[in-house]
């Protein structure tokens, strides 16, 4: 799948084991923001501190290396530029104990929990494409509905690092709609399949 930003076309493939190289190289030594390693949702909270770093990353190429599918990669050329984790809710053990994000109703959704985007290609609309792309993976292995959970910046100068739920109006601009709100900085939106 290959669409366009800024002149450049990009396109988004599922993290395996080949291109495990490339989301080592996108996250960088910090695994993304503070040793997360995309790992903050999938385990419990005193699990995730106790392996922030390379036991996160390790964690996650397990995931990967016995042909799990947690998210995808934005490539522009054969750089990439971003990262969209996407799967069934209930592997995000945390997203079960959340007071904020308890479920909506009883339904099967696949969760979108996390997006990292490159420094150099944020606020060119990659992060509503990566979100877009997920929710095609998703379709594609069998859902019916996706959530999102963004979190509705606090100023114009909220840091970038700390928007890794990505923000409302790119779950708007990818065609989700919100459907609670517990919190006023923290929508949980869907994107319904059945309605495409």
């Amino acid at each position: 799948m290959t669409k366009q930003t800024n002149s450049e076309s990009i396109r988004f493939q599922a993290v395996t084991s080949k291109s495990w190289k490339d989301l080592e190289q996108l996250f960088g030594d910090n695994g993304a923001c503070g040793g997360c390693w995309c790992m903050f949702w999938r385990v419990p909270r005193k699990e995730y501190e106790a392996k922030k770093g390379a036991g996160n990353k390790r964690a996650l190429k397990s995931i990967v290396n016995r042909g799990g599918k947690p998210g995808i990669i934005a490539y522009v050329g054969n750089q990439p530029v971003g990262w969209c984790a996407v799967a069934p809710r209930e592997i995000y053990v945390g997203l079960q104990t959340s007071r904020l994000l308890k479920p909506v109703d009883d339904r099967p959704v696949w969760s979108i929990s996390c997006l990292f985007v490159r420094k150099d290609y944020r606020r060119k609309g990659v992060s509503a494409k990566l979100i877009k792309a997920a929710v095609d993976f998703a379709g594609r292995q069998g859902a019916t509905c996706v959530e999102g959970y963004p979190s509705e910046p606090a100023t114009d100068k909220t840091a970038d690092a700390f928007l890794w739920h990505g923000i409302p109006s790119a779950f708007k601009a990818a065609g989700f709609k919100e459907v609670i709100r517990r919190s006023p900085t923290r929508p949980i939106m869907r994107y319904e399949l059945s309605q495409r």
